[in-house]
């Protein structure tokens, strides 16, 4: 079964995906992080000067996303694992060729609290300036995210609060995917 994530960058879906991972009621489970499949030259994705001139890539576009390699690490790890779990901005345009069981969720959360996230995660832990961070918010990550991740909504099979905990959010999740078994195999 494959099980996607999407939702705006500080949603929470590498948290819930490490949970739904850690709850699962089939084993083995594999997570891929859409984080992991950005291009890193500029050859391929799209790629801006910063401020300073230096080419930067823009993840908020999914032309960034390397989907090619994406798509055939899915598809190696379905042949292997009950469940792969995949979580990014642009999870659900995973489609590794193969037919299986999926499952779309989008990461809901509002918009002020996916940024304060973003600034506890990327600026307080990990020291990106935060004036960068906000510059580039406000210069085309909000509307990225209008663009190409809050269409996807209408898409997916379920919608959860990213606010709600973590442990009570995986299990809505698996019993939606539960309910949705009973109602194929019915």
């Amino acid at each position: 079964m494959l099980v996607t994530l999407t939702g705006g960058a500080g949603a929470g879906k590498t948290t819930l995906a490490a949970t739904l991972a850690a709850t699962a009621f089939q084993a083995p489970v594999r997570v891929l992080h859409g984080d992991d499949y950005y291009f890193d030259t500029p050859i391929r994705g799209v790629w801006a000067p910063d401020e300073a001139g230096i080419p930067r890539l823009d993840v908020g576009d999914p032309r960034s996303i390397d989907l090619g390699r994406l798509n055939h690490d899915t598809k190696t790890a379905l042949a292997t694992a009950s469940v792969v779990i995949v979580d990014g901005l642009f999870a659900r345009r995973v489609a590794p060729q193969i037919s299986c069981r999926r499952f779309d969720v989008f990461v809901d959360l509002p918009a002020d609290l996916r940024l304060a996230r973003k600034i506890q995660r990327k600026c307080l832990r990990d020291g990106f300036p935060l004036d960068v961070l906000l510059r580039n918010y406000l210069q085309s990550r909000r509307a990225a995210h209008e663009e190409h991740v809050e269409p996807v909504r209408n898409e997916c099979d379920l919608v959860v609060d990213g606010s709600v905990a973590t442990e009570s959010l995986a299990q809505q999740v698996w019993s939606a995917i539960a309910d949705t078994e009973l109602i194929h195999n019915s």
